[in-house]
Formats: C-alpha cells, structure tokens, sequence
C-alpha cells in the first residue's frame, strides 16, 4: 500500500507537539506488533483523538488505519487527507462495506483503529462499547489493543471551543496488553472484557496526570467523579434518548 500521505502528516504533528511544548506520555507501546494485522481500540475523548492514538502506535513504525465516520471523508479538507491515509469511512447506513473494508486491512496485515463507543464521550469516562472491535478481531486472528488516552479534550471536543494552540499541555497515552478473542468466544463478552481493560487505563491516566484544574470554570474537562464538572454519563444518555 502506498502510503505518500501519511508520513508527511506524522513530521507536521510532531513538529506541532514541539512548538506547543506538548508533554506527551507513551506508554505500552511495545504492546503494538511490529508486523501483521491488530485492532487498535481507544476511548474517545477529543475531535484529534486519531492523531494521538495513531502516535501511540508510531514506536513500532506501525501506520493505523482508523475507522471514521463517512461524513469527514466528505469535507473538502479533510477529505483528501483520510484518503490519502488510507482510512476506513463508516457509513452507518451502509456498515457492511466498511466491515469488509476493514477486515481487508486487517487480513493485509494493517493495524485498524476503531473508537468502540462511536461517539465523544462527554463525560470522559468509558460508555458501554460496541462490538464490532471485538469482532474484527476474532474473524480475522489479530491481537485486539486497548488504548486510553488523557488530555486530549483540552484541545477540542464535543460541545467545547477550540483551543488548537495551547501550549505545555499533557497528553497520556497508555497501550495495553492485547488480548486475543476467538470465533467461538462470545462477542459481548469480549467487549465486556475490552471496556473493562479500556476503563483501567483511562483511570491510571487520570490519576496520573500532572495537571489539574485551575478553578472551577476550568474543570469541565475532569469528570464528575473526580470532582470535576463533565456531566454524569446516564445524563448525556437520557439527552441522546431525547
């Protein structure tokens, strides 16, 4: 697989860690193979979580193709780039193409990310998932990843400004050790266990992150458990019921 654009991109997101002074943690990332196919699954916290999740991967030299809802590919801008980058569009009302597209990949021997929740989780905790991460993994042989990233939705998330140029802000993200689910495993089950791995990594990144809220306007971005003032999750639900 050509991959032309992909690099380039890499040097300008390093290059703008740098100049931002961006603290960023990585941890685990042994965990991602160096050759053959993987499922790459995080939390989803932040509109950049792909960049910071794909960084994760980057000590293996490995390029992720992420699963990405349809309606980025279709943006002028951005268009061209997740192309280029040979991401994976999402059509919730076509899903069996992109399935196939990303078993593709994984039986090419691409790592393939996928945001489990499908959507920003607001309350920066870990939602129910869904298991089509488990899935991929099983049919296919692969190791499947759990990631947790921290940090990332002080530049921009759902619902919040944009605050692309703050600098010295810390960024964690912790790579897990994979598991290795079966056809004959159920499922729910997998994304049961995946969540639940998912979940002890975003609270060791939480408690061990170097920065805290400087007062109460600023504690959106902690959840409600830690004190902070991101909604509860059966709160975003009942909104999403609505």
């Amino acid at each position: 697989m050509s991959d032309r654009v992909y690099p380039p991109v890499i040097a300008l997101a390093k290059a703008s860690f740098r100049l931002l002074s961006m603290r960023i943690t990585v941890e685990g990332a042994e965990h991602v193979p160096t050759s053959g196919g993987a499922v790459l699954a995080s939390n989803h916290i932040s509109y950049l979580d792909f960049i910071f999740a794909g960084f994760g991967a980057w000590p293996s030299r490995r390029l992720v193709r992420f699963m990405a809802k349809k309606e980025i590919f279709d943006n002028r801008y951005a268009g061209p780039l997740m192309r280029g980058m040979h991401h994976i569009p999402v059509d919730r009302e076509a899903g069996l193409s992109s399935y196939k597209a990303a078993l593709a990949a994984l039986k090419g021997g691409e790592v393939v990310g996928v945001f489990p929740e499908a959507t920003i989780d607001q309350s920066f905790t870990v939602k129910d998932i869904k298991s089509g991460a488990a899935r991929l993994a099983a049919t296919t042989g692969v190791p499947l990843i759990p990631m947790a990233l921290w940090g990332t939705q002080r530049f921009w998330t759902k619902g919040r400004p944009r605050r692309l140029l703050q600098r010295n802000i810390p960024v964690t993200i912790l790579v897990g050790e994979p598991m290795h689910p079966g056809r004959r495993d159920k499922q729910e089950d997998v994304a049961a266990e995946l969540r639940l791995r998912m979940k002890a990594l975003l609270d060791r990144a939480q408690a061990e992150y170097p920065d805290k809220p400087r007062g109460p306007e600023d504690s959106w971005w902690m959840p409600a458990h830690l004190g902070g003032s991101a909604p509860l999750p059966q709160s975003i639900e009942e909104d999403e019921d609505d």
